[in-house]
This record gives structure tokens, sequence and C-alpha cells, in this order.
């Protein structure tokens, strides 16, 4: 049984952690078992490192599709334009860019933390009632 081929490109997209997580899994399950890929990983990272770099992997390194932050905070509060909404759609959705849905991901937690902070309060201020002194 051979092991399955792989592009350059997903080697390199597998050192930028930019896979989807099923084919970062079957580039690391195939470099365990053949010398032969990880020298090429290896010959492809140093080429890399060494400058030479394709248009290309500057985009995709420097993420210039990728939203600011901002961004997709305007994104899940629903203000942004709707030509720009739905390419943020795409950008998240059908190319799944795991940068952008892990930070729209810590963004939603945040947004929920924040809602649940007045309750938190009320909470403590009610448990505190009736044991504060008054002084004067």
């Amino acid at each position: 049984m051979s092991a399955p081929a792989f592009i350059d490109q997903q080697l390199l997209g597998y050192l930028d952690e930019a896979l989807a997580i099923e084919e970062m899994a079957a580039v690391e399950n195939a470099l365990r078992g053949s010398e032969s890929l990880r020298l090429r990983l290896a010959a492809l990272s140093a080429r890399r490192d060494q400058g030479l770099h394709s248009v290309g992997e500057i985009w995709r390194r420097s993420r210039l599709t990728c939203p600011s932050r901002a961004e997709l905070g305007a994104f899940l509060l629903g203000t942004l334009a709707r030509q720009r909404g739905d390419y943020l759609e795409f950008h998240l959705r059908t190319i799944g860019c795991r940068y952008c849905n892990a930070n729209l991901a810590d963004l939603e937690r945040s947004a929920a933390a924040d809602a649940d902070a007045p309750r938190r309060r009320a909470r403590f201020f009610q448990s505190s009632a009736g044991r504060l002194r008054k002084d004067g």
C-alpha cells in the first residue's frame, strides 16, 4: 500500500497549519510512515525559509483575504454592508478559514460573557444585601 501523494501546496499548508483538520491528519499520518515525504517537507520548509516566495505564498501567509477583528465583530453584530457580509460568510463557511473562525468564536464567547456580567453583578449585590454596615 503506497502513501497518499501530496502536492507541495498541501505540504506548505501543513507547515502553516492552514489545512482542514482531516487533511492535516492525513499529512501527519503519511509523514510518520514515509522518510522520503519527511525529507521533501524539510526541503520545502528550508526553501521557504531562504526567502524564495511566490506571490501566492505571500498572499496566504499575510492573510490578505482575512478580515480584521473589528470587521469580524461587525459581522457578528450584523452591521456590515450586504456585499461585505456575503464575502465574510463565504470566507468563514465555504473556505473555512480556521484563523477567522477561531477569532469569530472568541468574539462570540466574549459577547456571551459580557451579556452575563450584569446578571452576575446583580446576583452579587443581592447576595450581600443586609450584610453591609451602615455608617452614619
